[in-house]
Formats: C-alpha cells, structure tokens, sequence
C-alpha cells in the first residue's frame, strides 16, 4: 500500500520539495494551497512521478477548509499517514514599529494554521492507531533572531504545540516530528511583510545565500521523520548556534550571535 501524504503549502517552495520527494520515492501525495495555478502545476508533476496525486485548495485560517481534505482523503484513500503542516508566511521589524495587524495575520497561518491541521487530522491518525506528523519551523524559533519578534514567535508556537503533541499522541502510535531549518533558497519573500525596504532586501539575500537547497532540506526532513527524529535541524549552522544558546554563558552567545550573519537584519546597520 502507498504511503498518503498530505502537505499544505504544497505548491511552491519547501512545501513542492518535500511533495516531490515523498513522489519520488512512490507516496500518494495530496498537496493543499490557496495558489490554484501553482498548485494545478505541482500536481501535475506529482502525478508524472506517481499516480493519484491531488490538489485540494486550502486555506489554513480556516479549520472547515482542513476538515473538508481530511474527509475527502479518508473517503477516497481511506485514511492518512503522514500530514506536514508547512504553510508559512514571514515579518520583519522593530517590535514597535510591528502593526498588531501583522501580528495576528502571521500568527493565524504559522501556528494557528499548524494548530487546525492538527486538530483536523489527528482524529484520524488515533482511530487507525498510526501516522506521523511532521510541522514545519524555523531555527528563528529556538535563536531570538533579532527584529523577527512575531516570526520567532510563531515558530517557537510550533515547537512547544510538537513537543506536546508528541508525549499526548505517543500511547495512540502518532510520532510528531517538528523541522528547524535555517535560511534557503524558497518563495518566503512573496509574501514577506516588513516597513523597512532594506530589510526586505537584506532577507532576500538571506534566502538566496543559503547553503542547502529547497530539495535538500526536504530530503533531511523525510529521511528524520522517517527515522522517528523529534527534532529535524537541517543546517549545520543552526544547530551550531542552538547548542552555543544552550551551553555558552548568555553574554558570550549574545556577541557571538550578533557578530553573525542575522545582523543583516538590523534596520538601519551597514550591510
């Protein structure tokens, strides 16, 4: 039987990676988008790869849209075994300078959105006393990257609601993974919101700096889950500065960190 795969944010960037690859390597891969043009293309692609793939629109501010795939694919697959809850967006700026508006327009689709696939497909899961779910993070969530407040905050959201999953859904035969990549090349900036131009700049040079593509970072993340890792780190760099962060006198780490890469971040700095 093929493994069923069902990834939100599917059509483009990390989210079309990791559908392809979970394709390639034979699945049944569902992919959920609000891009219909980009998300008829990928499936398209996807079922060059392996028969059966879908689109389904989906918008993960609303829990009915998520609920509406979950019964599609239990009627016609006959359930589900893996859901990765990637659907993200991005923000950047001074935490006073930050509209409250963008506050909850980022929080709506980075945690609340992980939050409604989770609580959508996990009846499912414990009802066949199987799956895994992988949500989709960021290193910002564990680093305090600086001026990304409402950023660092959605994916630390989803770091705490994984490690909580995990220890619920453990007795049920769910394994709950969560994915902490850094900076590579993807499609983050379309929908990038911040007031400074050169930060918009500066985070565009951060993507297309990276050192991983898209396809790798998708291949490290199937291969974790597939190992049972609780935590994905895909870049060695990050992992780096998260065990710095851990072990290293807070002061040491804080220069450490600033000296670094996300200073680039830092409305009004030379870059």
């Amino acid at each position: 039987m093929k493994t069923r795969v069902f990834i939100t944010g599917g059509a483009s960037g990390l989210g079309r990676a990791l559908a392809m690859r979970y394709a390639r390597d034979g699945a049944l891969v569902c992919i959920g988008d609000i891009n219909d043009p980009r998300g008829e293309a990928t499936r398209r692609e996807l079922d060059a790869l392996s028969p059966g793939a879908r689109y389904l629109r989906t918008d993960v501010t609303h829990e009915a849209e998520l609920q509406k795939v979950a019964d599609e694919l239990q009627r016609d697959w006959g359930g589900l075994d893996v859901l990765v809850n990637n659907a993200g967006v991005a923000q950047a700026g001074a935490i006073e300078q930050t509209p409250l508006t963008d506050w909850e327009w980022l929080l709506d689709i980075n945690l609340l959105g992980v939050v409604r696939g989770c609580r959508v497909f996990t009846p499912i899961f414990k009802q066949q006393r199987s799956g895994c779910i992988i949500n989709i993070a960021s290193m910002a969530g564990l680093l305090d990257v600086p001026f990304m407040a409402s950023y660092n905050v959605s994916k630390a959201g989803v770091i705490a609601l994984s490690g909580t999953l995990a220890q619920e859904l453990m007795q049920d035969g769910v394994r709950v993974t969560v994915a902490c990549p850094s900076f590579f090349k993807t499609n983050l900036n379309e929908t990038f919101r911040t007031a400074d131009p050169e930060t918009r700049k500066t985070m565009e040079r951060l993507l297309e700096s990276g050192r991983l593509t898209a396809e790798q970072v998708a291949d490290k993340i199937v291969d974790g889950a597939a190992r049972g890792d609780a935590y994905i780190l895909p870049h060695l760099d990050g992992s780096l500065a998260w065990l710095g962060k851990r072990l290293l006198p807070t002061r040491v780490y804080r220069q450490l960190f600033q000296r670094g890469v996300l200073k680039m971040l830092r409305p009004g700095q030379p870059r």
